[in-house]
């Protein structure tokens, strides 16, 4: 059976930049698969050339294997796409958006009623169906966007940072969404940079940086890779150097810490990695404590998607974030936002 999508070596350029190098994955139907990766790593690119709307310069992608650049026009109705920004009437009701929608989309008159009062109802519209859209706030208009790529009832729903700039209750309500979509069997392929959506919703994820895969796989193997547990230490709210380097000196020497750094910018907190143990902060605090140190807190977590990032390219994402938006050139994107 072929996967739900497929996409080996893609490459896309404009003009001499590289916005998609090298990027190969494979999604299997009936799971939520996300991408992650700081805003300009090729994400939106690659869903692009997936749903027929900018032609790959080279590579092969396939949806329920059909080809992409052979036959687009068939797997335009096997996809849903919703793209990060919503563009909808204002003077339309949702209703009436929804009709246009199954227009377009060729759908016989039979079914567009039920059609659309099935997508209403599943993403819990009935109170603003009939709403004009300038009135929704911007969590209904996601929803809204949202029941207009399920309209046509696609194999796959491909997701361009679906909860960006919504407010914690709209997200959550997305979330849960997407839960339902994947139980009820359809596929779902979604971009994201935020760390803590795709975690939650992916049961398998690729990590895109300049244009390449650096990773995939599921998040928890993702995460076991990069090595043990996580603990941040402060032995006062704000240490001397010399006690931080005393403590660092001594909690080296413990057998299950595999690394320990100071951190200068958080008053000379201790961060360590820390092989997996049931009682690391209770020996950990113990040392310090014989050694007449005190403890002012303490923390152990697993490791981040955020870790595993790092560990591949040797920067955050946040990092990564903040270099992308120095290195734009403010007049092309002026330029680029008026085509």
């Amino acid at each position: 059976m072929a996967p739900a999508v497929l996409i080996h070596k893609l490459q896309k350029r404009y003009g001499t930049t590289d916005a998609v190098k090298d990027v190969s994955l494979q999604v299997e139907a009936g799971e939520i698969f996300g991408l992650l990766g700081p805003n300009g790593a090729g994400k939106t690119t690659t869903l692009r050339c997936l749903c027929t709307l900018t032609q790959p310069n080279a590579g092969t992608l396939e949806v329920s294997g059909i080809s992409v650049v052979e036959n687009p026009r068939l797997v335009r109705q096997h996809l849903g796409y919703v793209a990060q920004e919503v563009a909808l009437d204002k003077v339309l009701t949702g209703r009436e958006l929804l009709e246009l929608q199954a227009s377009l989309y060729h759908l016989p008159r039979a079914v567009i009623k039920t059609r659309i009062n099935t997508v209403i109802q599943l993403l819990g519209l009935e109170a603003w169906a009939d709403n004009k859209t300038g009135t929704y706030s911007g969590g209904i208009r996601k929803r809204l966007d949202l029941a207009a790529g399920l309209l046509h009832q696609p194999d796959v729903l491909v997701l361009d940072e679906p909860t960006v700039g919504l407010d914690i209750e709209s997200r959550v309500a997305v979330w849960n969404f997407l839960r339902q979509l994947r139980e009820q069997g359809t596929t779902v392929l979604l971009t994201s940079h935020y760390l803590e959506e795709v975690d939650a919703l992916a049961d398998r994820v690729a990590i895109i940086d300049q244009g390449v895969v650096i990773a995939a796989d599921t998040p928890s193997a993702l995460k076991d890779q990069v090595g043990g547990d996580r603990v941040t230490l402060r032995i006062r709210e704000f240490a001397p150097l010399a006690e931080a380097e005393q403590a660092k000196s001594l909690l080296q020497t413990l057998p299950f810490v595999q690394e320990a750094l100071i951190n200068s910018a958080q008053g000379n907190s201790l961060n360590l990695v820390v092989a997996a143990q049931s009682d690391a902060l209770i020996t950990i605090q113990q040392t310090l404590q014989t050694a007449g140190l005190p403890t002012f807190g303490i923390a152990q977590s697993r490791p981040s998607l955020d870790d595993v990032y790092l560990a591949a390219t040797g920067r955050t994402l946040l990092d990564a974030e903040l270099a992308a938006s120095s290195s734009r050139d403010p007049k092309a994107e002026r330029k680029k936002n008026m085509r």
